[in-house]
C-alpha cells in the first residue's frame, strides 16, 4: 500500500491532547476510504503537524482529513524509507 506524508501548516498552539484528538477524528473516517494513518507529529511552535499514512491515493488521505475537518495543506508520496 502506498505511503504518504501530509502537511498542516496552521495547526496554532497545538497540545498533545489535540493532536490525540485530531488523530480520533481521521480514525472515525480512515475505513471508509481504505486509508490507515500510522502517526503523527505537531510542532507547536510552528503550527505544523505531520501525519503518516497508508492508502490507495493521496485524494483519499485528503477526504479523511476534510471529512475530519482539518484538511491538509501538502500530501507527499512516500515510498523510500531507512528504519
Amino acid at each position: 500500500m502506498p505511503r504518504y506524508m501530509d502537511v498542516h501548516n496552521h495547526a496554532g498552539n497545538m497540545s498533545q491532547s489535540d493532536l490525540d484528538e485530531a488523530h480520533r477524528l481521521d480514525q472515525r473516517f480512515e475505513a471508509e476510504e481504505g486509508v490507515r494513518f500510522i502517526k503523527a507529529w505537531a510542532d507547536p511552535s510552528s503550527g505544523k503537524v505531520f501525519c503518516l499514512s497508508e492508502g490507495p491515493n493521496p485524494e483519499a488521505v485528503q477526504r479523511v482529513h476534510e471529512r475530519a475537518g482539518h484538511p491538509a495543506d501538502e500530501i507527499y508520496a512516500v515510498s523510500l524509507t531507512v528504519d
